[in-house]
């Protein structure tokens, strides 16, 4: 399962102009892991919170989350294309908020966390 996900990841990056091997294109290929593991582990959180009766506040906000920008689903439970970010739109996207976003958060539960020690 993981070898197809990371050879779908591989040939997409691989056709993006001006990549001659795969170093040109790994911190990339890393935080589009980082950002699909924050996702699940955003979803991990909240199923235990929910299970045990409590309330979970996600880290990341709705408009930043994976299933929101990377992979929107249709009414079907399908990848919607339409709605899922590509392209010039996608690159737009992630230089201009979503990393200025993570910068912040990162900030914040940084404080968090120097706080509660």
């Amino acid at each position: 399962m993981f070898e197809q996900t990371f050879k779908n990841i591989d040939d997409t990056l691989w056709k993006d102009a001006g990549c001659s091997s795969e170093l040109d294109y790994v911190e990339q290929t890393s935080w589009v892991l980082f950002l699909k593991y924050l996702d699940d582990l955003e979803k991990d959180k909240q199923t235990a919170a929910e299970l045990s009766g409590k309330t979970y506040t996600p880290i990341i906000d709705e408009k930043f989350k994976w299933d929101v920008w990377a992979a929107p689903k249709d009414g079907n439970g399908k990848l919607d294309h339409h709605k899922a970010l590509s392209g010039d739109d996608l690159g737009e996207f992630v230089d201009l908020q979503l990393f200025p976003y993570l910068k912040k958060v990162q900030r914040t539960c940084g404080k968090r966390r120097h706080h509660r020690i």
